[in-house]
């Protein structure tokens, strides 16, 4: 085990980091994408610094093979689209690159400063940049040419003994970034990882705050639960935590009003997880499915209706209305959301036409 040593605000030598070599840490670089280890080395040819980051550093530990390698660096993004031909920036505020290799997208950030807290937009240092982290388990720096571990906050220890900790004060991390508290039920969920009393009591006082956020980004955070594999122990995690109901409020209110209704849903979770373990590639709307299914067949007596006095197609826009509303604010693509109404449907008995049934055209008045 090595250390990683700076100067305090005096001057003074102290120790900043844990360095874990590769007898330590155990991460096997096969199963590091190999695009990634080519931007890191095309960084460092260069002369900059560049590590993996983040939640593919955890896994990595843990012997799980990520699904994204986020890669840390001190170059500029103006300097990395040079470096990269196949590269774009994307960011309002804190400009971010994408580096693609066909369909694969690499997000190479430039380490933050913590002049203006976490959510800062100003460039900074790696001592910085650490400071910025959410949780400890996510707060890992990875060089795989060194194939050394850079540890600032005792993240590999809580890997190591299952602890979800905070790297940003509790006062501040939810306020700064209340999306912070999806994550750390998701992490929790996902690596078996406890929060403590006080961080679960401080999501519950603080799930109020979800109700900033915009829809945009509570979809991308719903999608991403729902393509998790995970999404029984996450959802069940969210509804025990309060959160749920800024996700899913209609969903949640009917979780909360009829017992029955939590147990079946939950069981339709667990149908989607394993669908998303059997093919993760399933279209969208097979996996939405599984969460408006409840809904629509309390909608009414689907029996009944087939043999009513609507068709097949004003049974289906009426059901649409009603779902596009259930699944709020969470706002999928429309056609993946229709894919999986028509499903629903067809599982009652309601077969629905591909298209609305043209009318037919008014007859010349003209007598010939």
């Amino acid at each position: 085990m090595l250390s990683r040593y700076g100067t305090d605000e005096n001057g003074e030598l102290i120790k900043k980091a844990i360095v874990y070599t590769k007898s330590e840490h155990f991460i096997s670089k096969d199963k590091i994408d190999p695009d990634a280890l080519q931007i890191i080395n095309r960084l460092h040819d260069l002369g900059f610094i560049a590590y993996i980051v983040g939640g593919a550093v955890r896994d990595l530990i843990i012997g799980n093979t990520p699904k994204d390698f986020d890669i840390v660096t001190n170059a500029t993004p103006s300097k990395i689209k040079k470096i990269f031909r196949n590269s774009r920036i994307i960011g309002r505020r804190f400009r971010l690159v994408h580096v693609v290799f066909g369909t694969k997208i690499f997000e190479v950030s430039t380490f933050r400063s913590i002049a203006e807290g976490s959510v800062g937009n100003n460039f900074g240092t790696i001592d910085e940049d650490v400071l910025r982290r959410d949780f400890t388990i996510n707060a890992l720096y990875y060089d795989p040419l060194q194939e050394q571990v850079i540890d600032y906050v005792g993240g590999m220890r809580d890997i190591k003994k299952h602890i979800l900790r905070p790297v940003i004060d509790i006062d501040k991390i939810f306020v700064e970034d209340p999306v912070r508290m999806l994550r750390a039920i998701k992490y929790s969920a996902t690596t078996h990882a406890k929060m403590s009393f006080s961080l679960r009591h401080k999501i519950r006082q603080s799930a109020i705050l979800l109700s900033q956020i915009s829809p945009s980004r509570l979809t991308e955070e719903m999608l991403k639960i729902i393509n998790s594999g995970h999404a029984f122990e996450i959802v069940k995690e969210a509804l025990d935590t309060d959160l749920y109901m800024y996700l899913q409020p209609a969903a949640t209110a009917m979780i909360y009003n009829d017992k029955n209704a939590e147990k079946s849903y939950m069981e339709n979770i667990a149908k989607l997880d394993e669908l998303v373990k059997n093919d993760s590639n399933v279209r969208l709307g097979k996996k939405l499915y599984f969460l408006v299914y409840d809904f629509i067949k309390s909608l009414t007596d689907w029996s009944k209706e087939v043999q009513g006095q609507y068709s097949s197609y004003e049974l289906y826009t009426k059901t649409w209305t009603e779902c596009r509303n259930f699944v709020l604010p969470m706002n999928p693509q429309r056609k993946e959301l229709e894919y999986a109404i028509k499903s629903v449907l067809s599982s009652f008995g309601v077969k629905i036409k591909t298209n609305k049934p043209k009318e037919p055209k008014p007859k010349d008045s003209k007598q010939k």
